[in-house]
C-alpha cells in the first residue's frame, strides 16, 4: 500500500464510508434536480422529500449564477427559480411568527375599523410577499375578499411571483392583484383611483422623486414577511413605505436578527428590550449561516425601520425547533401620532392626561392652553413630556407609549434600577385590601379624582365600577401594571366567560391566541412583551395565574403545612363548608392546631426572609408589629402570657387576623381573598367585584377605562409632577408602614400629598400598627386623622384583616406655599398653545 507521506495518517474506514456516503448523495441530488425529462411544474405536488432536497440543493448546493449581469431580479431567479414550487412547504418551520405577525396586523385594523366612518378603501400592501402565502393565511383572521377593497402582493421573483397568480386563481379572489417589481418604484396611485392619492403627471422618474407622502388614503396596511432581511438597498425601500401608509395605516415586520444590548440599552422609542439581546456566540454564528443565502442579519435593517416610523408593538422570540433562531415582530405606524396634527399635540395631550393639566377640561379643548403652560411651575411636566421633548428635538420616534390606541399608560424608563429589581416579577396576584370596606369609606363621587397604589389591580377596578372623573394607579414594579393593564385589556375586548377563565379560574388553554388577537390593540409594547413571554401561566395544566407572583411562596408554604400536618383535606372541607358554625369547628379542630402552631411560627413565618418573599412584610413594618407587641397586654399586662420575641411577636399578629377572620366571615361564600388562597381560583359564588357579570357590562363599554392613569413609579415622584390640588382622595394602602420610622421621606411624602390634594381631601391607609408613629406627622402637615376600625379585642375589621388599623387622613390646611387655585389657570384668559 502507498503511504500518504510525512506524519498524514491514513483514513480509517469509518471516515471513507462516510465521505463516500456524502458523495454519492451529492451526486444523486444533482442528477435527480437536474433531469431535464422528469421536471416537475410548479403546480405539482412534490414528496416531502423531494420539497426538503430541493430546499437543501438550493440554498447550500446550487452556485448563484445570477451575478453576472448585476442584477437583483436575476440574482433571486436563481436561488428561487428551482424552489418556488416548494417555497411554502418548506419553509414553515424556518419562518417562525407569520401567523403572529398577521393576527396583530389584523387585530390593529379591526380596532381601527371599529371607529371609522368606511368610506375610505382599505388597501393592503405585501412587500415581498413572494407565493402569496402570508395573504390567504391572513383569511384565519379576517375576511379576505370582504375586508380589503385591494390586495397588493408586490415581488421581485418571477418564479414566486407565477406562484402567487396560480394561487389566487383558484381561490378566485378578483381584489389581489400580484406586481411583479422592484418594491422601491412600487407607487399605489399607479393602481388605485385618482382620489386614493395625488396622481403626478409627466415623467414617470420625474413623478417619483417629486411625489409628496399622501396625507389621505393609501395603505391601510403594509407587511414585510423575511423579505427585509433579503433587500440590499434595504434605507430606499423602507423610506418608500412611508410614502405607500396611510396616516392611520399600520406597518407589520417579522424577520431573523442579530443585536447585542448594548446598541439599544439607550433607545426609549424601541416599544421594550425583552429578549432582544443575542450573545456574541449567536450573533456571530446566524450572521455567518445567514450570508451562505444572502440573507443579511446586520442590526441596521431594524434599526432604521424603528427610526424611521414609530414602535406599536415589539417582540422579540426565538425559533426553536431550528437552533434557537432569533427572529422578530414588529408593527409601527408613522412617526407622527395619527391622533394629533403635529407631533407636539399629541405630547400635551398626553402630558395634560398624566399631570391633571386644565387641557382635560372641555372649555379648552381649543387652541387655549400657552397661558396655563407658562404658569404652570417647571415640576408640573411629566417624565413623559420630558422624554417625548428630547426625542423630537432630536428628530427621533417618540416612545411606544404615544403611538398606542389607548394613552393610559405612561411612559417610562424600563432600564432603570429601580424597575428591574423586581426582576420581571410581581410580588401580588390578587389584591389584599377589601375593596368593598374602601367603598363604603370613600363613597367616590363622579367629580373625585383618585390616585391609589396598583399592586395586582383589583382595587382600581373597583374603583372604575364607581365611576370617578379619573385615577391615577401608582406603582414602581412594572409588571404589577402590566397585570392591570392586561385586565382593562381584557375588559375591553373579550366576553365575559374568557374574561372569567382568565382571571376568575386563572387558566385559559387559548390565551395566547386571545392575547396576540383580541386584547393586543388595548396593550402597551412592554405589557404584551411580557405576557406574551409569560403566557404559560395561564395555559400551563397546573398553577395558574393565582400560583405566580412573590405571593406564591406564601401560598405554597401554607399547603406544605397542611400536607405535613395532614390537614389538607381539612381545607377542602372548609371550602366546602354550607355554614359559618360548620366552618369554625373545621378552623378550630382540624386546621388551627397545625397553622397556627409556635412550631410554625418560629422557623418559618416568624422568618425575616419568609415574611418579604412571601408576604411582602418588609422589616419595618415588622418592627411596627414587633413595637406594638412588646407594649401590649400579652407581654406587660398584668396577665402576661407572652414574650417580648419575634416569634411570639409573629404568632399573635396571625392569631388576630386568622381567628376573627375565620369566625366572621364565611370563606366559601363570601370571602374571595381567603378563598383564592386556599383554593387557587374564585368561584362563581364568591370573587372580587370585578369578576361579576354586571361588572363586565359596565367595564366593557367604550370609554369606560378613558379616565385611567397608569403610572410606573414612585408616589412621591408622580405626586410632584401633578397640577397641585386636584387630588380628590389618595389611597396609600399600607405603603406607609415602610418608611424608616421618624425618617424625613415620611414627612415629605405627606407634604406632597397635601400639595397634591384638595382641600377636604383624603388618605386612606392601611397599617400594620394600632396607631402607627406617622399619624403625627399628617397632623403637623395639615390633616385631620380618624380611625376607621382598629383590630381590638378579637375585632374583625374585613374580610381580609390583615392590618391593624384603618385611617382617613383629611386634608384640612395648606402647607406654606398655599396650594394654587386650578380656577385662576383655566379661565377664559388663556387664548393660545405655544411649545
Amino acid at each position: 500500500m502507498a503511504s500518504l507521506g510525512g506524519n498524514i495518517l491514513p483514513p480509517d474506514p469509518h471516515t471513507r464510508i462516510y465521505l463516500a456516503g456524502i458523495a454519492i448523495i451529492f451526486f444523486v441530488g444533482i442528477c435527480y434536480s437536474t433531469l431535464p425529462s422528469k421536471k416537475k411544474q410548479d403546480n405539482e405536488n412534490h414528496t416531502l422529500i423531494q420539497s426538503l432536497w430541493l430546499f437543501f440543493y438550493s440554498c447550500f448546493l446550487k452556485p448563484h449564477d445570477g451575478d453576472s449581469n448585476a442584477n437583483q431580479q436575476d440574482a433571486l431567479e436563481s436561488f428561487y427559480k428551482k424552489q418556488a414550487g416548494v417555497y411554502d412547504a418548506t419553509r414553515k418551520a424556518l419562518l417562525k411568527g407569520r401567523e403572529d405577525m398577521l393576527a396583530l396586523a389584523a387585530a390593529q385594523l379591526a380596532f381601527k375599523a371599529k371607529n371609522d366612518d368606511g368610506k375610505k378603501r382599505r388597501v393592503w400592501v405585501d412587500v415581498g410577499g413572494g407565493t402569496g402565502w402570508n395573504i390567504e393565511t391572513m383569511s384565519s383572521f379576517v375576511d379576505v375578499p370582504q375586508f380589503f377593497d385591494s390586495v397588493y402582493l408586490v415581488d421581485f421573483s418571477p418564479s414566486l411571483c407565477e406562484v402567487a397568480h396560480k394561487r389566487f386563481e383558484r381561490l378566485g379572489w378578483s381584489n389581489v392583484k400580484v406586481i411583479c417589481e422592484d418594491a422601491r418604484k412600487f407607487r399605489l396611485e399607479d393602481y388605485e383611483p385618482v382620489s386614493q392619492g395625488k396622481r403626478v403627471s409627466g415623467s414617470p422618474n420625474r413623478s417619483y422623486f417629486s411625489q409628496e407622502k399622501p396625507s389621505h388614503g393609501g395603505a391601510s396596511l403594509i407587511t414585510m414577511s423575511y423579505s427585509l432581511s433579503m433587500i440590499p438597498d434595504y434605507y430606499s425601500v423602507i423610506d418608500s413605505l412611508s410614502s405607500l401608509l396611510a396616516p392611520n395605516g399600520i406597518v407589520g415586520v417579522v424577520d431573523f436578527y442579530v443585536q447585542s444590548q448594548v446598541d439599544v440599552n439607550f433607545r426609549n422609542y424601541t416599544g421594550g428590550l425583552v429578549n432582544r439581546h443575542v450573545n456574541f456566540f449567536g450573533r456571530t454564528f446566524w450572521r455567518a449561516w445567514f450570508d451562505i443565502d444572502r440573507v443579511g442579519l446586520e442590526p441596521g435593517r431594524r434599526d432604521y425601520l424603528e427610526y424611521r416610523f414609530g414602535t406599536v408593538l415589539n417582540v422579540n422570540t426565538r425559533n426553536y425547533i431550528l437552533g434557537a433562531i432569533p427572529y422578530y415582530v414588529w408593527l409601527g405606524t408613522h412617526k407622527r401620532p395619527s391622533s394629533s396634527s403635529l407631533p407636539h399635540e399629541i405630547v400635551e395631550k398626553v402630558d395634560a392626561l398624566v399631570t391633571e393639566s386644565p387641557y382635560l377640561h372641555p372649555a379648552n379643548h381649543s387652541s387655549a392652553l400657552s397661558r396655563a403652560v407658562e404658569k404652570a411651575a417647571p415640576e408640573i411636566r411629566s417624565k413623559a413630556f420630558d422624554a417625548a421633548i428630547v426625542n423630537l428635538s432630536s428628530n427621533l420616534p417618540l416612545p411606544s407609549f404615544f403611538y398606542q390606541n389607548h394613552h393610559y399608560r405612561i411612559y417610562y424608563d424600563d432600564q432603570l434600577k429601580k424597575h428591574t429589581q423586581f426582576n420581571d416579577e410581581y410580588i401580588y396576584a390578587f389584591t389584599w385590601e377589601d375593596t368593598r370596606v374602601d367603598e363604603r369609606i370613600l363613597k367616590l363621587k363622579s367629580d373625585d379624582v383618585v390616585l391609589a397604589i396598583t399592586s395586582a389591580g383589583d382595587n382600581i377596578l373597583s374603583y372604575a365600577l364607581q365611576s370617578p372623573a379619573r385615577i391615577h394607579a401608582v406603582d414602581l414594579n412594572p409588571t404589577q401594571n402590566h397585570l392591570l393593564e392586561l385586565k382593562v385589556a381584557a375588559f375591553s375586548s373579550l366576553p365575559y366567560e374568557d374574561f372569567w377563565k382568565i382571571f376568575g379560574e386563572g387558566k385559559h388553554p387559548e390565551f395566547r391566541s386571545l392575547l396576540i388577537s383580541k386584547m393586543s390593540p388595548h396593550l402597551s409594547s412592554r405589557a404584551f412583551q411580557y405576557w406574551l413571554n409569560n403566557h404559560q401561566i395561564f395555559t400551563k395544566s397546573k398553577g395558574g395565574l393565582y400560583d405566580t407572583g412573590g405571593s406564591k411562596h406564601g401560598i405554597r408554604i401554607f399547603r406544605w403545612i397542611s400536607r405535613v400536618f395532614g390537614c389538607r383535606g381539612a381545607v377542602k372541607q372548609l371550602l366546602a363548608a354550607k355554614t359559618l358554625n360548620e366552618q369554625r369547628e373545621i378552623w378550630r379542630s382540624k386546621i388551627r392546631p397545625a397553622l397556627l402552631s409556635r412550631l410554625v411560627s418560629k422557623f418559618v413565618v416568624s422568618q425575616e426572609s419568609f415574611l418579604w418573599t412571601a408576604l411582602g412584610v418588609p422589616k419595618n413594618q415588622l418592627a411596627i408589629i414587633e413595637e406594638d407587641h412588646a407594649a401590649s397586654d400579652i407581654v406587660c399586662g398584668p396577665s402576661a402570657r407572652a414574650k417580648n420575641t419575634r416569634s411570639h411577636a409573629i404568632w399573635e399578629y396571625m392569631v388576630n387576623t386568622l381567628d376573627p377572620m375565620v369566625e366572621s366571615t364565611h370563606i366559601a361564600a363570601d370571602n374571595p381573598y381567603y378563598l383564592v388562597t386556599l383554593d387557587g381560583k374564585y368561584s362563581r359564588r364568591c370573587h372580587p367585584d370585578y369578576l361579576s357579570p354586571q361588572a363586565h357590562v359596565r367595564l366593557s363599554r367604550p370609554g369606560a377605562f378613558d379616565g385611567l392613569r397608569i403610572h410606573t413609579d414612585e408616589i412621591d415622584e408622580v405626586l410632584a409632577r401633578i397640577a397641585p390640588g386636584t387630588l380628590t382622595v389618595a389611597v396609600v394602602m399600607d405603603s406607609m408602614d415602610w418608611f424608616d420610622a421618624g425618617s424625613g421621606a415620611a414627612a415629605d411624602q405627606i407634604a406632597k400629598l397635601n400639595r397634591a390634594l384638595r382641600l377636604g381631601g383624603r388618605v386612606m391607609l392601611r397599617s400594620a400598627g394600632l396607631r402607627p408613629w406617622y399619624l403625627a406627622e399628617f397632623a403637623r402637615r395639615g390633616f385631620v386623622t380618624k380611625c376607621h376600625g382598629a383590630r381590638t379585642g378579637g375585632k374583625c375589621i374585613d374580610r381580609v384583616n390583615m392590618y391593624a388599623s384603618c385611617w382617613i387622613c383629611t386634608k384640612r390646611e395648606n402647607l406654606a406655599p398655599p396650594t394654587p387655585e386650578m380656577e385662576s389657570m383655566i379661565g377664559s384668559e388663556i387664548t393660545s398653545l405655544q411649545i
